[in-house]
């Protein structure tokens, strides 16, 4: 469907697309600006936002059988049914859902490794996420295993599948792998990954966080063979105040954290919250239009899950073609690569195990300066360096003392990046 270098969108479309989203060139309080810090938080749809907004004016509680409030437990219901189906592409297990993401992988990490009696210790990596670092390492703990922490490729910024196993051994009770990274982009085989953990040990509990490749590309829990993977919406188009989790059959069950009245298999606490689920609705009823101005015709009969899937697609590679933009350039403005005194890290050829995001710095300039200096050219990006405990142990394992992060979004377009570019340009010339 396309070439390794991706299939940007055409100009007019990705425009459209754009203007489904709230604030995408201008802040009302700041001006005119390049919004290059999704994956601080994307960009918000419009529609997400509306359809939360909406239902919060209503005071009818989700969980009567009649009236308004029978009307926003479908939200709830289809919202539940969607997320699982469609985003995470489950066939069964249960959903998590809680204020954030993070708070959903403790959540179904501390389940696994105080139900599980077996084992002797828990897998993870440097590169991930605090939230799915430290719960790995908590409840190891809590539990009295050892802690076992896979370092980075310091060349490709990923994780190789042959280093991990050397830290999973019959007695791994649970290892814990991110689909991407949110510093260097990288995206790991955690098919293969969980594939090999269980020739090692079948009875291990395969975890991915994928807070930061949802936004980019398909999930597949099925697929991966994993046994839990989250994602937080306010990354993914949406709003702020909830995180979704997938755990899958052999954890749904698992003595947790619940209501005693509710069935085994549920996780949710206390009165759902209609808005939140409509509003993932919304970011997933984009997704797939994405996918109907693709196909046409032959987008009918297609399930929302392979419509989803299709526009994730179609997402992922603008994004592949926005990256290879960003790095190579144009005849009339040089990319990343050969623009003098900029360093782009953790730089690999091959695109197709990369998302979106680029981890760089400018020589001579230090990080907080540099994003300072970006955001005075119109630019919003963030540092990521060794004196922020949520990067310190991240960039450490990358070999760097910091990065500039630069994440676009699928609707910005090709203005968009030689707009970077030029700014970049200037600031490294000291203009």
């Amino acid at each position: 469907m396309a070439t390794k270098y991706g299939e940007l969108f055409s100009d007019e479309y990705q425009k459209s697309l754009k203007e489904q989203f709230c604030y995408a060139d201008t802040d009302p309080d700041y001006g005119d600006r390049l919004f290059f810090e999704n994956s601080g938080g994307s960009l918000r749809l419009r529609a997400a936002v509306e359809a939360k907004a909406g239902l919060e004016e209503y005071p009818d509680c989700p969980e009567r059988v009649r009236g308004k409030g029978y009307d926003l437990s479908y939200y709830v219901s289809e919202g539940t049914k969607e997320i699982l189906e469609v985003v995470f592409g489950a066939k069964s297990g249960a959903l998590i859902t809680e204020l954030s993401a993070s708070q959903t992988m403790f959540h179904a990490v501390g389940t696994i490794m105080e139900n599980v009696k077996w084992g002797k210790n828990a897998v993870t990596s440097a590169l991930e996420h605090p939230s799915a670092h430290d719960a790995v390492e908590y409840y190891c703990k809590q539990t009295g295993r050892e802690f076992r922490e896979v370092p980075a490729n310091q060349t490709t910024g990923g994780l190789d599948p042959d280093t991990i196993m050397q830290y999973v051994d019959k007695d791994t009770v649970l290892l814990s792998i991110m689909a991407a990274s949110n510093i260097s982009g990288n995206i790991m085989d955690i098919k293969e990954i969980a594939r090999r953990a269980k020739e090692i040990n079948p009875d291990i509990y395969i975890v991915s966080d994928a807070v930061q490749h949802a936004p980019h590309a398909v999930i597949d829990v099925e697929d991966w063979g994993v046994d839990v993977s989250n994602f937080a919406p306010y990354k993914f188009f949406g709003v702020r105040g909830c995180g979704y989790c997938y755990v899958s059959d052999r954890v749904a069950s698992m003595t947790h954290r619940k209501l005693t009245c509710k069935a085994p298999d549920v996780w949710a606490l206390g009165t759902p919250t209609p808005g939140n689920f409509a509003s993932m609705m919304a970011v997933i009823d984009y997704v797939c239009d994405i996918a109907k101005h693709f196909l046409g015709d032959k987008a009918e009969g297609m399930s929302k899950r392979e419509l989803y899937v299709e526009g994730m697609n179609r997402i992922h590679l603008q994004e592949r073609g926005l990256l290879y933009r960003m790095l190579e350039g144009t005849e009339e403005v040089p990319g990343l690569r050969h623009i003098p005194d900029v360093e782009v890290y953790v730089d690999m050829e091959d695109l197709t195990y990369k998302d979106l995001i680029i981890a760089m710095g400018i020589k001579g300039i230090e990080y907080a300066d540099c994003a300072q200096k970006y955001m005075e050219h119109g630019v919003t990006i963030f540092e990521r360096v060794k004196s922020s405990p949520y990067s310190k142990r991240i960039v450490e394992t990358l070999g760097l003392d910091g990065a500039l992060r630069v994440s676009p979004l699928h609707c910005h377009g090709r203005d968009d990046v030689d707009k970077f570019l030029k700014i970049t340009k200037d600031i490294a010339e000291g203009k």
